[in-house]
């Protein structure tokens, strides 16, 4: 394996999510793209700021950037930038693509000739407790490259 893509969204989650697949790529002495999808701008109203891997941003996107992404964009790419910086690897790549989440995770992972893609498996909706997140099972149902999933569910405690 020589190509490892890992794919991120702002989930705290995204820290274990890009340490675990960036020392997986590193135990195989893979290149690392970490890809970032920009979706819908209503999917980024968030009333807090997000901190993940030395990103701290607001992400309440105001009437201002309704329907617009430059300024998305631009938010992304400095949050793929830290966590980059956050990994301590200058070689690391970084890839911010539009689209429906799985579909441009399969199609960034063909562009770049991914030999294994990494991703969580987070859920925000209700069934989050009976299945994986439907982003990745969408991207295992509709590809032959391996995925290595890394769970990110908050344990319990017992």
């Amino acid at each position: 394996m020589k190509k490892v893509l890992i794919a991120l969204d702002y989930d705290p989650s995204a820290q274990k999510i890009a340490k675990t697949g960036f020392s997986f790529a590193k135990t195989m002495k893979a290149e690392i793209t970490l890809l970032h999808v920009l979706v819908n701008t209503q999917d980024y109203k968030l009333a807090e700021h997000v901190k993940v891997m030395g990103f701290a941003g607001r992400l309440d996107i105001s009437e201002e950037l309704s329907g617009k992404t430059s300024g998305l964009k631009e938010l992304s790419q400095q949050f793929l930038d830290k966590s980059k910086l956050y990994l301590g690897d200058n070689r690391i790549q970084t890839l911010l693509v539009e689209g429906d989440c799985a579909e441009a995770i399969l199609n960034a992972a063909n562009q770049i000739s991914a030999d294994v893609i990494v991703m969580g498996s987070h859920s925000r909706k209700w069934f989050e407790n009976t299945t994986m997140g439907s982003v990745t099972e969408k991207v295992l149902q509709n590809t032959t490259i391996p995925v290595l999933i890394i769970p990110t569910k908050k344990q319990s405690k017992s």
